[in-house]
């Protein structure tokens, strides 16, 4: 971790929502999903948000050696978005504990705040990260 990875480092990601982002794509395997509306699953809103905190800290890890994984979510889905609108993702990381680093996060898709809360993300080291992963699958 570089010395720049400090509280109020802010970043701002736009992405254009296409069907494939859409509840029915979350899980095709799924009958329940396929039945559902299309607009922006919140599963890949979750995974937006964190690409958005990802793009924000890299700059200040030794990438790609380093790394972030999420460890915790805690956001709101309030408002419903078809394909074909931008995202806005605002993050903004607002405590670094050793290694622990949270991040405010908020989305709107032009019409709408659709996402607000808290997301938190823990530095890894990748080559090791890996190490312990074929450990676990050898068990």
């Amino acid at each position: 971790m570089k010395d720049t990875l400090k509280p109020g480092i802010r970043y701002e990601h736009k992405f254009l929502v296409p069907a494939s982002k859409t509840v029915p794509a979350l899980y095709p395997e799924a009958e329940e999903f396929l039945a559902m509306p299309e607009v922006f699953a919140t599963g890949f809103m979750v995974g937006f948000l964190e690409w958005a905190c990802i793009k924000c800290i890299n700059p200040h890890l030794d990438w790609p050696k380093e790394q972030t994984v999420g460890t915790h979510v805690d956001v709101s889905h309030q408002a419903a978005t078809p394909p074909g609108l931008e995202v806005t993702a605002t993050v903004e990381l607002i405590e670094v504990d050793g290694k622990r680093l949270i991040f405010s996060v908020e989305a709107h898709d032009g019409v709408d705040v659709i996402s607000k809360g808290r997301h938190e993300r823990f530095v890894i080291n990748k080559e090791r990260f890996d190490a312990k992963l074929g450990e676990k699958l050898k068990r």
